[in-house]
């Protein structure tokens, strides 16, 4: 059903940039448009579809459903207030974090506002599964292809039917993995019909529920028992959906802002080992403290070509090949 109210939920410009938000590499889910001549962002999350637009002292937004119950102006705040993570006083801490690296002082003049989106964990688990050496365009449409071939149906939005994204019960089913390579995933098939049978046959919910409850390093183990999961994309998830701010995904990105500006010595290596990983994760944590992760994505977003000058694609989290230097992340 849609909706064709406005809903309005306070909130100033400086404290939240929907473009580097939505658009920096964490969910697929998301794409801008031009309405009006007015840029809006278009995405599925909570099993709706959101348009959003913002305004300096709020962000606009309509709200469209399945279902025909008609809810208020306080439900859907509260949801897009915890989505957005707009409950932390960012402002605080970009001027704790600048007072403490003059880089992140002039990363932060552009990229304000940036936030950690809080995502449901069984589609960001899949989603970046998905990412393993691809790119954002290709992520964006195996994410929605599993939305389509295994979620339900929400509505149609911009002439586009939308999907909510399945349940892992529904991934974990006999004939996913073979669906999934006949429509371009590849090896990635597999990893996604072996992780949702290992987490089904773990419980399914009662897997994710305990999940929740883990202290940071036993939670990021515990995902990198599932096939396709290392290091760094358990990172992903644990800043992502499980609330660990500390968590550092140390890619490409993060290696070369790491080589470059805090940690010379790196420069020489041409592997990020274990012991690499953890000590550029390390070194971001002690400098910028329990949000270190938050900190971290402003830096990712600031050295990206694609907010630089608008030409290069985005490859969030995900292994980037420099041709002059191949870095095994």
């Amino acid at each position: 059903m849609a909706n064709s109210h406005w809903f309005r939920l306070p909130c100033k410009s400086q404290d939240i940039q929907l473009m580097g938000t939505l658009n920096g590499g964490q969910s697929f889910r998301w794409t801008k448009l031009q309405k009006n001549n007015k840029e809006h962002w278009l995405g599925v999350y909570s099993g709706k579809v959101w348009l959003l637009q913002q305004s300096n002292e709020a962000i606009l937004y309509q709200v469209f459903e399945s279902n025909a119950k008609t809810q208020r102006e306080s439900h859907y705040n509260s949801l897009l207030r915890q989505y957005l993570h707009l409950d932390i006083d960012l402002a605080s801490h970009y001027k704790q974090w600048g007072e403490k690296d003059l880089n992140f002082k002039e990363a932060a003049k552009q990229f304000y506002g940036i936030r950690i989106l809080r995502q449901e964990i069984v589609e960001n688990i899949f989603s970046f599964i998905c990412s393993q050496n691809n790119h954002i365009s290709r992520i964006t449409s195996m994410v929605e292809k599993l939305a389509k071939f295994y979620g339900d149906e929400i509505c149609e939005v911009e002439g586009i039917t939308h999907y909510s994204f399945p349940d892992v019960e529904r991934l974990a089913g006999a004939e996913v993995e073979q669906t999934l390579r006949d429509n371009g995933f590849g090896y990635r098939a597999k990893y996604i019909s072996q992780s949702a049978k290992l987490i089904t046959d773990g419980g399914g919910q009662k897997w994710i529920d305990e999940l929740k409850l883990l202290e940071y390093e036993e939670a990021k183990k515990k995902l990198m028992i599932l096939m396709g999961i290392g290091a760094k994309v358990a990172d992903c998830i644990c800043l992502m959906s499980l609330g660990h701010l500390q968590a550092i995904p140390v890619d490409t990105h993060i290696y070369q802002i790491a080589a470059k500006w805090y940690l010379p010595k790196l420069a020489k290596q041409k592997t990020v080992t274990e012991k690499i990983y953890k000590e550029i994760g390390d070194h971001f944590r002690e400098l910028y403290g329990p949000l270190a992760g938050w900190a971290h994505t402003v830096l990712f977003c600031a050295d990206l070509k694609k907010f630089q000058d608008g030409k290069e694609e985005a490859r969030p989290w995900v292994k980037e090949v420099n041709k002059s230097k191949r870095l095994k992340v």
